[in-house]
């Protein structure tokens, strides 16, 4: 299973949490939850343990009001980046034997899919 290539060092929610916030920038919980269309009470949660192991701290926000930002640490950064290596890692083994062709054909046609998704939902995401 491929799953057993991959030596998980974060959580699944938390790689998501904060490859968000690495790419969007800090964000508060109504961003979060409009990102993700969870309710604000899962990211709480997610948010409150993240805080507690250290990948992500609160900010203020930076426009005067009262909500506060998660923004990810230097600590959370290395793990974050350690999960991403894995898994390009993993799935580098998985396209071994697919041609280059292949594997830009693939790749444009996820994009278009996750894209579309995104568009239905109406929650489109910068992609770098």
């Amino acid at each position: 299973m491929i799953s057993d290539c991959v030596d998980r060092t974060l959580e699944r929610s938390a790689y998501i949490l904060l490859s968000r916030i690495r790419v969007e920038g800090p964000m508060s919980i109504s961003e979060l939850s409009d990102a993700f269309g969870l309710d604000a009470s899962t990211l709480r949660r997610q948010t409150a343990g993240a805080l507690r192991a250290g990948p992500v701290e609160h900010t203020l926000d930076p426009d005067g009001g009262v909500a506060r930002e998660f923004r990810i640490t230097e600590e959370g950064e290395r793990p974050r980046d350690e999960e991403r290596e894995g898994n390009v890692s993993t799935l580098a083994m998985v396209l071994a034997d697919w041609s280059d062709d292949d594997i830009a054909e693939f790749a444009d046609y996820l994009q278009r899919f996750n894209t579309s998704i995104e568009r239905l939902a109406g929650k489109p995401w910068p992609r770098p």
